[in-house]
Order: structure tokens, then C-alpha cells, then sequence
């Protein structure tokens, strides 16, 4: 069996680790395709390298752009690249543009996609990525949920036919990552000379949280007044619109500080008092450290994160004060995002479905 995977974006390269692992391990011939969505080397290349992926098979190189130029570079190049290769399975991970231009091509040269990571919902459409995701699950031949709140999102779609509940492969490598860095001191609370259980981690790149002035203004503000030093690993997005609206990242509380290695991110999560944050990825992440989160939005499609304690939603400077001063979060052996063996699900179902037609599987 021969597979393509496309990924362009940290959260992908991230879940692009086990699938790669367990592709090696079962004799699958495995064609790895970055898109180039993010280009800048410690929210691409380090997560190939520290997660022992290697240099993709093909590079298309896109960089930014709007959605519409990049989702149709993207579009362009891959077409290109399937009808070279002409997979069984075109796998594609989330929520991203990548995500989105992957199965359109696929789907329109009859090639049957795979979407891991389906089912996810906002309901929020001013999201770009609830877009994406919703689109993607409705085009493609295999929904690998990972989660029962997925799986029934998708049954409510009218598309249970096509779901296979597997679990989240990000749990996979999160397991695998804290055991590798459980034995050493944080990089960042050396660096920074911080006080280990005393800081807080800080990631915000979400358009609707950075786009507007006033909104990164009363972001930044509410993190500097925090009663701990928060290191803000800053994104590109941040820093550029940061430095286009005049928004001065250190101060009060709040350190700058450039992304960080998946294991060196995750290690500095285990070491902190709390996360806040407005990426999933890492909501997620801080459940599975059992490390609080506060998260900068008005929804989550993590919900088992909220119920259980481990994550509140803050929309306000009043709310993310509350959120990283709560107390810690009743204990839970509770464990919605599977037990670290979801790839290993992934590639069973590849297997089980692959002889069968696309419109069969639908």
C-alpha cells in the first residue's frame, strides 16, 4: 500500500510523527509532502528533526499568502504531485489550508482521502479552520475520529458511514515526548532563570486575536498584569502584527520569547504553573500533562478538555486573571483522547478500507 501524507502546519508535523513511525514499522510506502504553509524553521523544520521524521519527500514551498492564493497554490502543486505518485490513501491532518487543498485534489482525481483528526467542531463559522474541517470531512472517503464527541458530530452530519473512532494521534507522540524529557530540567527555565511551578506558557496566532489592535492590545495588557512571569512563545503572526499595530510584546509579566522544539515546549509546559493559549494543539497538550489552561477564545472543540476541569474559556483581561490564578483542577484518570496507540487504529482501518471504492465507502 502506498500512502501520501500533506501537512503544512506545526499541529501536522506534530501528528505526522506516529503515522510516520507506524508506516516504517508495517512496510507502507510513505510519501511525506509539506506544503510550506508554515515556513519558518522552528514552526517547520525542528518538528521533522526532534520527532525523527526526516526531510520531507516534497517540498511545494507555498509560504503566505490569503487563503484563497495560498489554498490555491496549494491546489496547483498537488495535483502535480498525486498523478506522479497516484497513492492508495492521500492522508490529511486538521484543519488547515493544507488540509483543505489536499482532499479537493484527491477527491477530484478519484483518489480516496483519509482525514485524520475528523469530526472536530466549533460551530463557530467566522473560524477559517472550522471551514476547512467541516469541508474536508464532507469530501473525504475515511473520518478517523478522535474522540466519541467526533464521532457523534459526524453522525449528525449524516456521515457515520465513513467514521472510524481511533483515537488522537497526538496523544501518541505526547506520550512518547514526556518519557524522552522527564529525566531533564527545562531549557527555557534555565535560559530565562526561571523558578520551576512558577511561570506561566503563553501561545496566541489566532487571526481574531491578533488581526485587531485593540484586541492584541487588551491580550497583552491582561498577560502583563498576571501574577507570574507568562513567556509568550511568540509566532510570526503575533510579532508581525505586534510590530504593525505598535504593540510593545514585553512588558509587566510578559517575556517574548521565539517558539520552541516540540520537546523543549512540552517539557516548559510540564515545568509551568499553567498554560494560556488559543491554539488546540495545545490545550490538548496541557490536559495530557495534567497542566492547567486558560484558552483566549470564545469556544473550544476540545470540550472534554472544559468538562473536566483542566481548561476554562476567557474572552476578557477580568477572565484570563481568573482563569491562571483558579485553583488546580480535580484529579481525572479520565482519558477522552485515547491511550497513546491511535496511529497503530489509523493504519488498520488504511488497511481494512483500501480495496474498497470511493463511493463505496460513503
Amino acid at each position: 500500500m502506498k500512502i501520501i501524507s500533506v501537512v503544512g502546519a506545526r499541529p501536522q508535523f506534530v501528528k505526522l510523527g506516529p503515522i510516520k513511525k507506524v508506516a516504517t514499522e508495517v512496510g507502507v510506502d510513505h510519501v511525506i509532502v509539506h506544503t510550506g504553509q508554515h515556513y519558518d524553521p522552528m514552526l517547520s523544520d525542528v518538528f521533522f528533526e526532534d520527532l525523527g521524521i526526516g526531510a520531507p519527500d516534497v517540498h511545494l514551498g507555498v509560504g503566505s499568502g490569503t487563503h484563497g492564493v495560498q489554498t490555491g497554490a496549494m491546489l496547483g502543486a498537488l495535483d502535480s504531485v498525486f498523478a506522479e505518485h497516484r497513492p492508495d490513501w492521500v492522508l490529511v491532518y486538521g484543519d488547515t489550508n493544507s488540509t483543505l487543498a489536499a482532499a479537493l485534489s484527491a477527491v477530484k482525481m478519484h483518489i480516496p482521502v483519509a482525514h485524520l483528526e475528523a469530526g472536530l467542531r466549533s460551530f463557530n463559522r467566522r473560524m477559517p479552520e472550522e471551514h476547512n474541517r467541516v469541508l474536508t470531512d464532507h469530501a473525504a472517503d475515511l473520518l478517523l475520529a478522535p474522540t466519541q464527541v467526533a464521532v457523534d458530530h459526524l453522525a449528525a452530519e449524516g456521515l457515520m458511514n465513513r467514521t472510524k473512532l481511533v483515537g488522537d494521534v497526538m496523544t501518541d507522540v505526547l506520550f512518547d515526548v514526556r518519557a524522552q524529557v522527564a529525566s531533564r530540567p527545562s531549557a527555557l527555565v534555565k535560559e530565562l532563570e526561571l523558578t520551576e511551578g512558577q511561570f506561566y506558557v503563553a501561545t496566541i496566532h489566532r487571526a481574531e486575536n491578533t488581526d485587531d489592535p485593540a484586541r492584541l492590545r487588551q491580550i497583552v495588557e491582561a498577560l502583563a498584569t498576571l501574577d507570574k512571569p507568562i513567556v509568550l512563545l511568540a509566532h510570526p503572526r503575533v510579532l508581525a502584527r505586534a510590530k504593525e499595530h505598535g504593540i510593545e510584546l514585553a512588558q509587566g509579566a510578559l517575556v517574548a520569547h521565539s517558539p520552541l522544539a516540540y520537546p523543549d515546549l512540552i517539557s516548559a509546559v510540564v515545568s509551568s504553573a499553567g498554560v494560556v493559549t488559543d491554539s488546540g494543539g495545545l490545550q490538548k497538550e496541557a490536559f495530557l500533562l495534567r497542566v492547567p489552561c486558560t484558552t483566549v477564545r470564545t469556544e473550544t472543540e476540545w470540550v472534554e478538555t472544559v468538562k473536566l476541569g483542566w481548561n476554562v474559556l476567557a474572552n476578557s483581561a477580568e477572565d484570563i486573571a481568573a482563569g491562571v490564578s483558579r485553583a488546580r483542577p480535580a484529579e481525572t484518570t479520565e482519558a477522552p483522547y485515547g491511550d497513546g496507540h491511535a496511529a497503530e487504529r489509523v493504519f488498520q482501518e488504511l488497511f481494512d478500507n483500501a480495496s474498497i471504492p470511493p463511493e463505496d465507502v460513503r
